[in-house]
C-alpha cells in the first residue's frame, strides 16, 4: 500500500471515530453547546419552509390586554373565569383546556362558582412539574420504557375543588438553549406517579380515544403518534402568533362571542397578556403566548401534521454523523485538485438541501451533530493537504532548480511544453560551438583538488553566461570543455549569427578570467574555441537516463575546428560556411581564409580566424576579406 493511500485510510478511520463520539457524546447529553446551534439551524428551517396554514381544530380564548383592562386586574378574577367557561359550555366545545394554574385559594364564592362551572362541561386543568434542577439526565441503568423520563420532585397540582371536576395536565415545554420550545414532553414522573401532559390530555379528551403507551412512542386508538426518545413530541410552528384562530375573552363579556369558534372545537383558554411571563421566542414571533405554543402540540396530535423525531430518524442522523465527513474526506483524498473540492462541496451542499427538504416535509434530521462531526476533521485534512502540497510543491520547485542546472532553460521550458519533445530525431540545420581549456589535464596533476574544482567551475560560469547570453543551449560539459548548440528548441534565422556572436564573447571573456588568474596558472592554461554551420541530427540520447544533444557531421567538424585553431596559433576557428550563414561583419579582426584538412573527414575545409582589435595577430595566415 502507497503512503498516500495509507495516509487517507487513516484520515478515514479517525473521522469515522470523531463522527461516532459527536454523536454518542450528543445523545448522552455531554456536548450541550450543540442543543444551541441545533435550535439555530432549526429556526432557519423552519423559516425556510415559511408559514402555513394551521388545521382550524382549536380556539384560544385569550385572557388579553382588553379583559385586564375591563376587570382592572390580573390574575382574573376566580368569578370572571367562571363566567366565561359557562358561556363557552353551552356552546358544545369538544373540550375546554384552561392554561391557568389554579393551585391557590381564592375568595370562597369565586372558587365555588369556578368549581361549578367546570362541572358543567368536559375540561382539563393546567398543573406544573418542578424539578430540582432545571435539566434532568436519565441515569444509564435505567429500564423500562418510561425510564427516559425526566424524574420531577413533584406536581402543582390545582385546588382538590377544581381538580375532582376536571382532568389534570403537565404544562411544561422543553426550550432549547435559545428559549424557543423545540418539544413538549408527553408524560412526566415522580418517584411514584406519571402524569400525561396538558396537550395530550386535551387531545386524549377530544378524540375520545384510548392512549396506549409503547416503548419508542404513543398510540391514540388506532393511530401512532411518533415521539422523541423521551417521549417527547417535537413541534414546528405554523406562522407568527394567532396563526391558531384566537378571539378575546372580551367577546364574552360583550355578548359577542362568535358560536362557530366554539362548537364542536377544542378550546383552550389562556393568558397573552402584556408583560405577562408566559411568552416564549419562536422563528416567527419574539413573544409568542405560551397558550399558543400549547395549543400548537395539541393540534399536532390531533390533526397528525407534526414533525417527526423518531428512533429512526435519530438512526439516520447516526448515519449521517459518520458517513458524511468521510464522504468528504474520501473525496478530497481522491481528487488532491479542484475536482476534488468542488465535489466535496457538491456533496455537502447536496446534504444540507436534503436536510432542509426533509424538515419541510415533516422529518427533522438533526443539523448540528452533523455540522459538528463534518466540519473538524474536514477542515484539518484539507489543511493537512494544503499544508502537505505546500511542501510539495516546494520540493518540485527545488527538483526544477535543481534539474535547471542540468538542462539549458529553453530546452526545460520546450520539455514542460512539450514532454515528447525529441522523442524523435529531428534533422536540421544548426550551429555548433564547441571551447575547451587547453593545458588543463597537466595543471589538474600539479593543484590540489578544491582549488581544481573551483577553477573549472568559474571557467563552466563563464561559459553558462555567454552561453545563455546569446540564446544558445548548453548540450552538456565534457569536463574542461563544452558544446553549445544554436537551433534548440528549433532552428531560426539567426542561428549561424548568434553563434558567432557567443563565440566571439566566450574568446573575450574567457581571455580576461585567464589573465586574471595567478601567475602559477595562467601561464600553463590557455583555451580554444571551433565553430561550425550545418545539418545535425537532434535527438534524446541515453538508456534510463536520457539527455538531449545533437550528432553528425556538422558536430564533428565544430570539435576539429578547435585542433586547427592551435595548428594555426589562433584560439577561435570559425568555418567559412558558419561566417557566410551569419552574414558576419561584427568587430575584431578575421585571418585568414585558409583551406585545410580536418582530421577524420575527407575534403579541405575554409576556415577563419578571429582576433580581438589591437591584440597581436599570432597566425601565420595571409588576412583576407570575406566576400
Amino acid at each position: 500500500m502507497s503512503n498516500r493511500r495509507l495516509h487517507s485510510v487513516i484520515a478515514l478511520v479517525f473521522t469515522a471515530l470523531w463522527g461516532i463520539g459527536v454523536y454518542v457524546g450528543h445523545a448522552n447529553g455531554r456536548l450541550r453547546f450543540l442543543d444551541r446551534l441545533e435550535a439555530t439551524t432549526t429556526d432557519l428551517r423552519t423559516l425556510v419552509r415559511g408559514v402555513r396554514p394551521a388545521p382550524d381544530l382549536v380556539t384560544i380564548v385569550a385572557i388579553d390586554d382588553a379583559v385586564v383592562k375591563r376587570g382592572g386586574s390580573y390574575p382574573l378574577a376566580r368569578a370572571d373565569l367562571a363566567h366565561i367557561i359557562e358561556t363557552i359550555a353551552p356552546l358544545k366545545p369538544k373540550v375546554m383546556a384552561i392554561d391557568l394554574l389554579l393551585v391557590d385559594r381564592g375568595p370562597a364564592d369565586g372558587d365555588a362558582s369556578l368549581a361549578n362551572s367546570l362541572a358543567a362541561a368536559p375540561a382539563v386543568l393546567a398543573a406544573a412539574a418542578i424539578f430540582p434542577a432545571p435539566s434532568e439526565t436519565v441515569a444509564t441503568n435505567s429500564e423500562g420504557p418510561l425510564a427516559g423520563l425526566p424524574q420531577a420532585e413533584r406536581f402543582l397540582l390545582p385546588l382538590a375543588a377544581f381538580a375532582d371536576h376536571a382532568e389534570v395536565g403537565i404544562v411544561n415545554v422543553a426550550t432549547g438553549q435559545s428559549g424557543s420550545p423545540l418539544s413538549v414532553p408527553m408524560l412526566f414522573r415522580t418517584r411514584d406517579t406519571v402524569e400525561l401532559s396538558f396537550p395530550l390530555r386535551v387531545a386524549t379528551r377530544a378524540l375520545d380515544k384510548p392512549l396506549t403507551i409503547a416503548p419508542d412512542h404513543l398510540v391514540l386508538g388506532d393511530r401512532s403518534v411518533p415521539t422523541d426518545s423521551d417521549f417527547a413530541l417535537p413541534i414546528t410552528y405554523y406562522g407568527p402568533r394567532r396563526s391558531i384562530r384566537t378571539v378575546s375573552a372580551q367577546s364574552v363579556f360583550d355578548g359577542t362571542l362568535d358560536r362557530a369558534a366554539i362548537e364542536n372545537r377544542i378550546v383552550v383558554i389562556g393568558a397573552s397578556v402584556a408583560g405577562g411571563s408566559d411568552f416564549f421566542p419562536t422563528p416567527f414571533d419574539s413573544l409568542m403566548p405560551g397558550v399558543e405554543v400549547l395549543s400548537t402540540a395539541i393540534t399536532h396530535l390531533v390533526a397528525g401534521d407534526g414533525i417527526v423525531r423518531d428512533r429512526k430518524v435519530r438512526m439516520a442522523d447516526a448515519i449521517a454523523a459518520i458517513l458524511l465527513p468521510m464522504a468528504l474526506v474520501g473525496l478530497l483524498a481522491w481528487r488532491r485538485s479542484a475536482v476534488g473540492l468542488v465535489s466535496a462541496a457538491a456533496v455537502m451542499l447536496a446534504w444540507a438541501a436534503l436536510n432542509v427538504f426533509a424538515f419541510t416535509h415533516g422529518i427533522w434530521l438533526n443539523a448540528a451533530t452533523t455540522l459538528t462531526a463534518t466540519v473538524p476533521p474536514v477542515a484539518i485534512f484539507a489543511a493537512v493537504q494544503l499544508w502537505a502540497g505546500g511542501r510539495r510543491a516546494q520540493y518540485l520547485a527545488a527538483q526544477s532548480r535543481s534539474l535547471a542546472q542540468f538542462q539549458a532553460p529553453a530546452v526545460q521550458k520546450w520539455l514542460a511544453h512539450d514532454p515528447d519533445f525529441l522523442s524523435k530525431p529531428v534533422h536540421q540545420n544548426a550551429a555548433v560551438v564547441f571551447v575547451d581549456l587547453s593545458g588543463f589535464t597537466a595543471l589538474s596533476e600539479r593543484i590540489d583538488p578544491d582549488p581544481l574544482r573551483d577553477l573549472l567551475k568559474a571557467f563552466h560560469a563563464r561559459v553558462d553566461e555567454a552561453a545563455v547570453g546569446c540564446g544558445g543551449t548548453i548540450t552538456g560539459f565534457l569536463g574542461d570543455g563544452a558544446m553549445i548548440l544554436f537551433g534548440l528548441p528549433r532552428a531560426v534565422p539567426d542561428d549561424a549569427a548568434r553563434a558567432v556572436k557567443c563565440s566571439v564573447n566566450l574568446h573575450r571573456t574567457v581571455e580576461r578570467w585567464i589573465a586574471s588568474l595567478p601567475p602559477s596558472i595562467k601561464n600553463q592554461i590557455d583555451f580554444k574555441i571551433g565553430a561550425h554551420f550545418g545539418p545535425i541530427v537532434a535527438s534524446r540520447l541515453g538508456g534510463s537516463h536520457v539527455h538531449i544533444t545533437a550528432t553528425g557531421d556538422t558536430v564533428n567538424v565544430a570539435n576539429r575546428l578547435m585542433e586547427v585553431a592551435v595548428q594555426h596559433d589562433a584560439r577561435l576557428a570559425l568555418s567559412d560556411t558558419l561566417l557566410r550563414a551569419a552574414d558576419f561583419h561584427g568587430d575584431g579582426i578575421l585571418i585568414g581564409p585558409v583551406r585545410t584538412q580536418v582530421r577524420g573527414r575527407s575534403g579541405a575545409l575554409t576556415v577563419w580566424f578571429w582576433r580581438d582589435q589591437g591584440q597581436p595577430s599570432q597566425a601565420t595566415v595571409q588576412a583576407d576579406v570575406i566576400g
